[in-house]
């Protein structure tokens, strides 16, 4: 299994990455099969340098905050209007009860039709797991300030070249201040993928919204978790501070995610490099003639 961090910014997109959005890559013997974690805002123009949207098997949204799921209207639009046809099935997405109605009403549309033709909506029910070829994720709820909000185990199960069979585990915390669900949904898993928004000392008065650095190596030590990715960092929270707080209380491997890095998810090695943002060719159609201001002379 594989995990490359398309958006892992918090709470808005940030200058180097959009908001939450994480592709997720398992073989199954015969093709790779490929999932995204959340869709949140400005993820969905860097996910096509990863990824043809059309590839993709299915979306599962952990809540319901914009910065997690905003860019399904994105995708709306590039399935609904694109001129050579969809051409396949509707997109398989899971998420919260209110999704459909959620997206329907951020793009003006009616609750009735909303985007039904365009995706599959199925509605999570708790540590009830979804499989989709080699994976299957199971939603636990957490803490955090809205009616629905879910950490995402998930397991693949692949070949490996000793023809013997492999499950690794991928955990996604998704939005969530510390709680027992949380260490549940990561037990053992071979990669934390754990939100840090807050700062020790700095935001102790907010409680039920976010991890500190610190809550997030503690959940990682308590569930026994082979490594930790810290992500969902906001422009106003230092990356130093989170990750030192992390290793006070966590002695795994720890790294902040960043757009555009892969990971193996069981070896927890770097898959190749980010890509760079396409060019394209500085095209004049016709030439405007030099302008002079009122009042001044061409030198």
């Amino acid at each position: 299994m594989k995990l490359t961090i398309i958006g892992c910014t918090g709470s808005f997109p940030g200058p180097g990455s959009p908001a939450s959005c994480y592709l997720v890559t398992a073989f199954d013997g015969t093709r790779d099969w490929k999932i995204l974690l959340d869709l949140g805002s400005g993820a969905l123009g860097v996910l096509q340098r990863y990824a043809d949207i059309k590839d993709l098997d299915g979306i599962f949204i952990s809540h319901l905050h914009p910065d997690h799921c905003m860019d399904l209207c994105g995708m709306h639009v590039a399935i609904r209007w694109d001129p050579n046809g969809w051409n396949r099935d509707r997109m398989l997405v899971h998420g919260p009860a209110a999704t459909a109605d959620r997206m329907a009403t951020a793009y003006g549309l009616p609750l009735e039709e909303g985007m039904h033709p365009d995706y599959d909506f199925q509605h999570w029910k708790s540590r009830t797991p979804v499989k989709i070829g080699p994976f299957s994720i199971t939603p636990y709820p957490v803490l955090h300030p809205i009616e629905e909000s879910y950490a995402l185990r998930v397991e693949a199960t692949e070949p490996v070249a000793d023809g013997s069979m492999r499950t690794s585990v991928l955990t996604y915390s998704g939005d969530t201040d510390a709680c027992p669900e949380l260490i549940e949904a990561a037990a053992g898993a071979d990669m934390f993928l754990c939100e840090a928004a807050f700062e020790e000392g700095r935001d102790d008065g907010i409680t039920g919204v976010h991890l500190t650095g610190k809550r997030a190596g503690e959940a990682a030590a308590e569930a026994g978790v082979e490594r930790l990715l810290l992500t969902h960092i906001p422009v106003w929270t230092d990356i130093n501070t989170v990750v030192n707080e992390a290793k006070e209380v966590y002695s795994g491997g720890i790294a902040v995610a960043v757009s555009g890095v892969t990971y193996g998810v069981f070896s927890g090695s770097q898959l190749g490099t980010p890509k760079s943002l396409p060019t394209a060719p500085v095209s004049i159609v016709r030439s405007a003639p030099a302008r002079e201001w009122p009042g001044t002379k061409a030198k």
